[in-house]
């Protein structure tokens, strides 16, 4: 069975290139019937935090991306750290390393004085030498000195790097906490993990983890490295380009499944495709079809996403999701006010993000004063007469859309005006804007008592 997972480290929230990552291996694992399996790699002790890690819990729920086992994390694991070592120590593939920090840094200063690359000189590797005093070792793997390593990448092609550039990597710290290639080594091959696809930042330890597994004597997974994400000015994709906390989205009024349709866009295509729900996205995912170029962030690709799910979304679902944002904005739907659902069903249309549904909802429940200079343009001496007749005729109209516009038009054509001529001291008197849906929609769904009571507040 396919088995997939993703490891984030709670040093931080769960940004974009994370949770495009987590979402490739859950695609992958559910669309093979597989398993996906969440694991927390907490060993960095001074900075990962508990804040951290529940941002990254909340992240991935928001988005849908639900996993079969876990979170795992690695703290909890340290004693199957210390045996899977123990191992390695017995059968010669590990070995303690005295090596103070000043020692290690003298040597790499040495190294780039002379221009090589930095890297531990194997000092302690065969060394017969009394241990120092009172010093805590690491412990080191046995690098194999010759040969090479050879993987496919699942989206690179055939990768190979030759022993001799390795080092022997720490496998232990002196505090007995693993390092990261040691960790992800040992929670990979005890949780059966088939298929590692993680960020191609991690290619160059690649190699590292795959020699650890052959002296563990273990088959090898597949990898699968996807290329990073730029900005859309071709940089590092960094706070200014959007590479902000998932749940920052959320608070600005995406919706998850916006967001994940374009995380998966994003370096993955299934043809000219550009909407397409979560169900497709599982039926039509593939490892080949990811791009081996970095992809681009487009904010505004996302924002026409987001639009195009505002349209389709559940109006019951979105109303709940505007309802606190009315709240905030002082014009919480109370009872007998207009139904909210039936009035973000005649607002969505037009909205891109949540809030902008909130702010054009405002005057369908608490009254909004237009501006002095709208009320100069539109509130005349020519207007203010109709208005009184509107008012007058609205008391008696059956109320229903066909029939508030009937009677609009009818008042337009009793005083020689065209249609625009009423609608907008209409607007700018009930609804505080020139800016509003239909208008015999907006006014049927606001209310006879609220429609008269707010036009003769102002022309009688």
């Amino acid at each position: 069975m396919i088995r997939t997972r993703f490891a984030p480290s709670p040093t931080g929230y769960l940004h974009i290139g994370g949770a495009r990552t987590a979402l490739f291996s859950w695609a992958f694992a559910r669309r093979h019937g597989g398993q996906f399996i969440l694991r927390i790699e907490d060993t960095d002790l001074e900075r990962s935090t508990a804040a951290s890690t529940q941002a990254i819990l909340d992240g991935m729920s928001w988005l849908g991306l639900d996993y079969d086992e876990g979170p795992f994390y690695q703290m909890k694991r340290l004693d199957r750290y210390r045996e899977v070592v123990e191992a390695l120590l017995r059968q010669g593939h590990a070995y303690y390393c005295y090596a103070s920090k000043e020692e290690l840094e003298t040597l790499r200063e040495a190294q780039r004085a002379r221009g090589e690359k930095p890297r531990y000189d194997g000092r302690w590797r065969d060394s017969k030498a009394t241990p120092p005093a009172g010093v805590k070792p690491v412990i080191r793997f046995k690098t194999p000195l010759d040969g090479e390593v050879t993987f496919n990448d699942l989206v690179k092609g055939p990768i190979t790097v030759a022993n001799s550039e390795l080092d022997d990597l720490v496998l232990m710290r002196a505090d007995g906490v693993p390092t990261y290639n040691f960790g992800v080594v040992v929670d990979d091959l005890d949780m059966n993990i088939t298929h590692i696809i993680r960020g191609d930042d991690h290619v160059n330890n690649t190699p590292r983890q795959i020699n650890i597994m052959r002296a563990l004597g273990a088959s090898l997974p597949e990898f699968a490295h996807v290329p990073m994400i730029l900005g859309s000015d071709g940089e590092r994709l960094s706070k200014r380009h959007g590479a902000v906390s998932v749940m920052q989205y959320r608070d600005e009024g995406y919706l998850p499944e916006a967001l994940v349709n374009y995380l998966a866009r994003l370096g993955w295509s299934h043809g000219d495709e550009e909407l397409f729900s979560r169900e497709q996205l599982v039926e039509w995912f593939d490892l080949a079809h990811i791009s081996r170029s970095p992809a681009r962030f487009n904010p505004e690709k996302l924002d026409w996403l987001n639009q195009q799910y505002l349209k389709t979304a559940d109006d019951a679902r979105l109303a709940e999701l505007v309802r606190p944002l009315l709240a905030e904005r002082g014009a919480a739907p109370q009872p007998g006010s207009p139904d909210l659902a039936a009035v973000v069903s005649l607002l969505k249309g037009r909205a891109g993000l949540l809030p902008e549904i909130a702010d054009a909802a405002v005057y369908f429940y608490r009254p909004l004063q237009a501006s002095p200079e709208l009320k100069a343009q539109h509130l005349t001496e020519a207007s203010r007469p109709v208005l009184r007749t509107l008012a007058q005729r609205l008391e008696d109209v059956s109320w229903d859309v066909p029939s508030i516009g009937a009677l609009l038009k009818a008042v337009a054509a009793d005083h020689g005006l065209k249609m625009g001529q009423v609608g907008m001291p209409v607007r700018v008197v009930v609804c505080g804007t020139t800016q509003t849906p239909s208008l015999d929609a907006t006014l049927h769904l606001l209310g006879r008592d609220t429609v008269v009571a707010r036009l003769r507040a102002e022309v009688v």
